[in-house]
């Protein structure tokens, strides 16, 4: 840290991505990608009379992505912001209605103490409960912004639309921001309760149902007011968030149902897949509705086991500075040749076999 670091922000932990093994020789289980290609039509779309044109600035409204989303969540276009992935739109939503302070649960996604960290937002963290799930009750009660992550990083572990709604119903003075990164590994989007509730943000990502971790694409949709509100935020900051070649792998992406929904299929299952195989050498595995599983041995400590899988070529996440999940590991569901990977590796480990 050099000497002129800003002294209010000397104290500010950031936060810690995933590993990116350069080599790729590793079977990368770690940040919650999705194993299957870019979908084809998206990729044919970037072609060389795009990447040609990149000598201008891109439309910093980025009306052909927001047309397709809006056209694809039945909303309206001034219902949608476009962010340069949704971790640009958390930061916007902690900069724009954080100044009553926030909320969020204990373990959830790590960015969110880090926004309220770097924007001086007054926060507090709501504990899981004992079966490391949301409790509706202490969100209905406070007077701050909330942020909660359905499904929920880091547990995978998903809250129905009605508990969701007695949160935003409960106050209608304080936004509650609701991250849906996940939720299209299995739970039900509350988009469709924006159009009743002018309290509600929902944030949302292409990087992980849509294979473009890469491109940062994420967009949010709420009231128009809200709405205008996170662009006022934007253009204080980077009006050409996301780039023209972005926009269009995205807009594609979203065309591409069939293909999304092939892949999304190949997850589910192969999550249950792994959590089977997980049971069956005695893990303690979280009901997960994500990408990604939280398990732990009751024969091997947490970090022991993340270390010695990467040790033989298996990243996947540990969250040692997490007091409450420290014994678990986190895995992304890969492909099922990638789980039987990590099964035959586990089995090892634990003495299986």
């Amino acid at each position: 840290m050099s000497g002129f670091f800003s002294e209010k922000l000397r104290g500010l932990k950031p936060y810690v991505p995933g590993e990116q093994p350069k080599d790729g020789n590793c079977i990368k289980l770690n940040t919650n990608e999705n194993p299957y290609y870019t979908s084809g039509r998206a990729a044919a779309a970037a072609d060389s009379r795009m990447l040609t044109s990149l000598r201008k600035y891109n439309d910093p409204e980025n009306s052909l992505l927001v047309g397709e989303i809006a056209s694809y969540y039945s909303v309206k276009n001034e219902n949608v912001i476009v962010t340069n992935g949704s971790d640009e739109v958390l930061a916007f939503c902690f900069a724009a209605f954080g100044g009553k302070g926030a909320v969020f649960p204990d373990v959830t996604y790590g960015f969110y103490k880090v926004f309220a960290s770097l924007f001086g937002v007054d926060y507090t963290e709501i504990p899981l409960d004992k079966e490391f799930k949301i409790d509706a009750e202490p969100y209905k009660k406070c007077r701050r912004a909330v942020f909660i992550a359905n499904p929920n990083a880091q547990t995978g572990i998903y809250m129905p639309p009605e508990e969701i709604e007695s949160i935003v119903s409960s106050d209608p003075d304080r936004v509650v921001v609701v991250d849906e990164a996940y939720i299209d590994f299995g739970g039900e989007s509350v988009i469709g309760m924006t159009a009743e509730y002018k309290n509600l943000v929902i944030v949302r990502t292409f990087s992980k149902s849509r294979s473009l971790a890469g491109a940062r694409v994420g967009f949010a949709v709420a009231d128009a007011a809200l709405i205008k509100d996170l662009k006022r935020v934007k253009y204080s900051f980077n009006p050409y968030n996301v780039n023209s070649v972005s926009e269009v792998l995205a807009a594609e992406a979203l065309k591409d149902n069939e293909y999304f929904e092939k892949c999304r299929g190949l997850i589910c299952a192969s999550r249950e897949k792994l959590v089977r195989e997980l049971k069956k050498l005695g893990f303690e595995v979280l009901p997960s509705l994500a990408n990604f599983v939280l398990a732990k041995s009751a024969k091997t400590d947490g970090g022991e086991l993340y270390e010695r899988l990467k040790k033989n070529g298996i990243l996947v996440r540990h969250f040692a500075d997490e007091e409450r999940i420290k014994q678990y590991i986190r895995i992304t569901v890969g492909t099922d040749g990638q789980i039987d990977a990590l099964i035959a590796e586990l089995k090892h480990i634990t003495g299986a076999i």
